[in-house]
């Protein structure tokens, strides 16, 4: 069993304090249920944790909060600072102290891979960069800037587009060859030498050498040209200026070409933002914006540890990194920084010129975002409390779950649910549910099942909602109603269903049903209400939708092959492993079938058989 230390007294702190070493570390405080709520590094332990308990009037109001819960502290001892300063930035990813600064996870900010140590590589947009000898351009600030930039790249630079498995398998050139974007490696002869060459243009591109890459362009096609290779000069021609429109929206904001990171802070202990900008080559490239809604440390000890976890994966680190507040430890973690960079790496704080027109316009950007989310949330609240009087709840609905069903003619069926937290979706509470008793034709005892699963045990996982909202009228509100009341959770949170409008009835809006009431709620006349709602359960359908297909899809490839004699789940794993799906296992020939093995000629004649 775990125990828990007991609520600090000066007795036990006296004789904690003096047992901490005066040696270089990283020290974890705890509160009195156990739970870490700040992990801090030092290059002498016993001087930087004592120094929390002396002279508590000069605390902030940040640390004093954090001192008045701390019931036992932990240390970890370290060979150097160095080591403390990784050591530290592990920790707080792994517990997520409330007091220390916390980035969220970065997956949603994509990088471009190019598996360099390939004779045809292609680009691939990637959310993990481990160290596994590929190139890593970016993060990108959004999905969307990423694929506009593959988008130009595909249609500048003549590269391959399909998978390696699809172009295993192609017979012949694709439709990108065609239209002059592949050089079809996959059919064609093609000299790695010349495609590398290729794969160069693209590095140089985003590397964002783009006057660099246009300059050469440019000797390539006066040299074909003047060679009467006119084809190729024309190829080259179209490429330097897509390229040449490209460096044209682009501002360049510093003439020295160094790549370096800016970084923007506004804000207050109780809620910051961080815009992190890129400069590459002199072009701004994107930004970046982090939400610390934590109680955060003082500007410099935020530096410190922002910096320590945005770069402690294998992120493009740049040659320089522009900061507004130098922290205590910058020679620490410029040494720290080089080294995972593999080169010098300068961590500055510029306060005239160039360089802090740069610093202004991070903090700009960091200031304009912070008061668009701001008055985001604000307006969301302000919609969250007029629903609360809405639906006659007892408090806001801050947290809204809700449930969907969906079969296709009767198949596959399946539920799940989506969650919005303060009206904005929290996928990492999305569920699915594959129903364990289905009733085809009754959604109600689906409905009901997929509840009493979820609801029959809370835990700090799956906290209780505020509101539930089911996709229905009337009955599925009574369902959930009979459902909650059976678990003994009647009354602990509010019910609504929201049902869609029947235009033959003269309906022009959806419906909004609540227990133990025939008509539905008037919501009034901010269409933000509905609206809201309606967004909820569209999700809820869409995240239903795309599970359900997926499962029918598993099933139809399971029955189209389980159907022939002689295929067992090996050969089955090896067809599709092999062809992909069953599509192009009904288009293989029976030489290419026969050619596996395990499958000779008979069966392979079996196999096109069964599937056409």
């Amino acid at each position: 069993m775990t125990t828990h230390p007991a609520p600090r007294t000066p007795q036990f702190l006296d004789t904690r304090l003096s047992t901490i070493p005066e040696t270089p570390g990283v020290y974890l405080m705890k509160d009195a249920a156990g739970v870490i709520i700040y992990v801090g590094k030092a290059i002498h332990l016993k001087k930087r944790v004592n120094s929390y308990f002396q002279r508590p009037e000069g605390h902030t109001a940040r640390i004093a909060l954090m001192v008045s819960r701390i019931a036992d502290i932990d240390t970890i001892v370290t060979s150097s600072e160095k080591e403390a300063l990784i050591l530290e930035s592990s920790l707080i990813k792994q517990h997520r102290p409330r007091f220390n600064v916390v980035l969220k996870d970065d997956k949603r900010y994509p990088s471009v891979r190019i598996q360099v140590w390939t004779d045809y590589p292609r680009l691939e947009i990637v959310r993990k960069t481990p160290k596994d000898g590929s190139l890593y351009f970016g993060p990108f600030s959004s999905a969307l800037a990423i694929r506009q930039t593959l988008k130009l790249i595909n249609k500048t630079f003549p590269l391959r587009k399909c998978s390696d498995r699809a172009m295993a398998g192609r017979s012949r050139p694709c439709l990108h060859h065609q239209m002059g974007q592949c050089l079809a490696p996959c059919c064609h002869k093609v000299d790695p030498a010349d495609y590398k060459k290729v794969i160069g243009e693209v590095i140089l591109f985003l590397k964002g050498r783009t006057p660099e890459l246009v300059r050469r362009l440019r000797r390539k096609m006066q040299e074909a040209a003047e060679n009467q290779q006119f084809e190729a000069a024309a190829r080259l021609r179209d490429r330097m200026f897509a390229l040449e429109k490209t460096l044209e929206r682009q501002v360049m904001v510093t003439t020295d070409f160094t790549d370096r990171d800016v970084m923007g802070i506004s804000g207050n202990a109780d809620f910051r933002m961080i815009s992190m900008m890129t400069v590459r080559r002199g072009y701004v490239k994107g930004v970046q914006h982090f939400e610390l809604t934590r109680a955060a440390p003082v500007e410099g000890e935020l530096v410190s540890q922002f910096l320590g976890q945005y770069y402690s994966e294998t992120r493009g680190i740049p040659s320089e990194i522009l900061v507004p507040v130098l922290p205590e430890n910058a020679g620490l973690l410029e040494e720290t920084l080089s080294e995972w960079k593999g080169r010098r790496v300068r961590v500055r704080r510029p306060v005239r010129g160039e360089m802090h027109q740069l610093l202004k316009m991070a903090e700009t950007n960091a200031k304009n975002t912070l008061r668009e989310r701001v008055q985001q949330a604000s307006s969301d609240a302000a919609i969250l409390e007029e629903l609360q009087g809405r639906l006659h709840m007892d408090r806001v609905p801050s947290r809204i779950e809700c449930f969907d069903n969906s079969h296709l003619t009767g198949t596959n069926p399946v539920s799940a649910m989506v969650v919005f937290v303060d009206g904005r979706p929290q996928k990492s509470g999305y569920r699915r549910y594959t129903l364990k008793t289905p009733t085809i034709a009754d959604d109600y005892a689906n409905m009901a099942e997929v509840l009493t699963r979820r609801y029959k045990k809370i835990t700090t996982d799956a906290p209780m909602p505020d509101l539930l909202l089911v996709d229905g009228g009337k009955g599925q509100v009574s369902i959930a109603v009979s459902i909650v009341e059976s678990l003994g959770l009647s009354g602990v949170f509010a019910i609504a269903g929201i049902a869609k409008k029947d235009p033959e009835k003269g309906e022009t809006e959806d419906k909004i049903y609540l227990p133990n009431r025939s008509n539905p709620v008037n919501l009034g006349r901010d269409g933000r209400l509905l609206l809201l709602l309606q967004r909820i359960r569209d999700e809820a359908h869409r995240f239903v939708i795309t599970f359900q297909r997926k499962r029918r899809s598993r099933s139809m490839v399971t029955s189209a092959l389980d159907a022939i004699p002689g295929i067992g789940p090996k050969r089955k794993a090896m067809l599709l492993k092999e062809f992909g799906s069953i599509k192009k296992i009904r288009a293989a020939t029976e030489s290419e079938l026969s050619a596996l093995p395990g499958i000779n000629s008979s069966l392979a004649r079996t196999i096109k058989s069964v599937l056409n």
